[in-house]
């Protein structure tokens, strides 16, 4: 074995503590099963949506994430509001507890049209709006585009997407320099190597153009992404688009990858107006606060 496939392995339990650190500690069980999320007020399949919000809103979690701990500050956020919020889980891989997000990307889409159905079948909705953080945020647009979500989807927020992938400052150009370590990265954490720059998988995604006809899009991305690099490569091209730079509404916002979408009421603020452009308010520093 080379030597840089036995660091391979500790690295990849390093990425996976260093996720367990950015997440907030809960208990296995509240981690596990999103069925306990009621409690806090989404997840609730009796809740019907209401006139002024007719559309249930349906959340997709990051790389490394989960149903719960992703939504702890939004998914409240959004029902204080008024919305009907459902979160799933998804891209699971044996072995790997509470820590989410790591399959095929396309994949993950039918596992997220497998729940639009049931949310919609729960809620009596003809459509639902999605709103995702990272991964979460690209990964229903392989659903919108290969597997007939357009005609169910109104709306897909993305809180610093993956959508033309990532470079990590340049590193993973130094893939091909080890022979190899791009296919057991593609066996081992398939979702990584799909979010990857240039990969088969965005190449794909993207030809043709980045969106649908019929949905909006919303992108919401900071200047001091250090994960998704460069932080442009978040931007969508095409019709019926918003690309939105945090730091154009609150220069003074500092959320990096992690924390815009866990608890930057700034961004939560430009998810409620994208969700409800109708009645928008602009969003400022203020609305940290709001």
């Amino acid at each position: 074995m080379l030597p840089w496939k036995r660091l391979l392995r500790p690295l990849a339990a390093l990425l996976l503590t260093a996720a367990a650190v950015t997440v907030p500690a809960t208990s296995a069980a509240h981690a596990a099963d999103a069925a306990t999320a009621p409690d806090r007020g989404w997840n609730d399949y009796s809740c019907k949506p209401s006139a002024a919000h007719p559309r249930p809103v349906v959340l997709v979690h990051g790389t490394f994430g989960n149903s719960v701990d992703n939504w702890l500050g939004l998914a409240p956020y959004l029902t204080d509001r008024g919305y009907c919020v459902f979160s799933l889980d998804y891209g699971r891989i044996e072995g790997v507890p509470f820590f989410h997000g790591l399959g095929p990307v396309d994949r993950s889409a039918g596992q997220l049209k497998v729940f639009v159905e049931k949310v919609l079948a729960a809620t009596g909705a003809a459509e639902t709006d999605i709103v995702g953080h990272s991964q979460g945020g690209m990964m229903p647009r392989h659903y919108l585009k290969f597997l007939g979500g357009a005609a169910r989807v109104h709306a897909l927020v993305g809180i610093a997407p993956s959508n033309h992938g990532t470079t990590l400052h340049g590193l993973t150009r130094l893939l091909p320099h080890f022979p190899g370590a791009g296919d057991l990265l593609s066996l081992t954490t398939p979702a990584l190597a799909d979010q990857i720059a240039g990969s088969a998988f965005l190449t794909r995604l993207n030809e043709g153009g980045d969106t649908v006809p019929g949905v909006r899009y919303t992108v919401i991305a900071t200047r001091y992404d250090e994960v998704l690099t460069p932080y442009r490569s978040q931007y969508l091209s095409g019709p019926d688009v918003r690309n939105v730079l945090l730091q154009d509404l609150c220069p003074l916002d500092l959320s990096e990858h992690v924390a815009v979408g866990l608890f930057d009421r700034i961004a939560f603020h430009e998810v409620a107006n994208a969700l409800d452009p109708a009645r928008a308010v602009p969003t400022t520093c203020a609305s940290a606060v709001g």
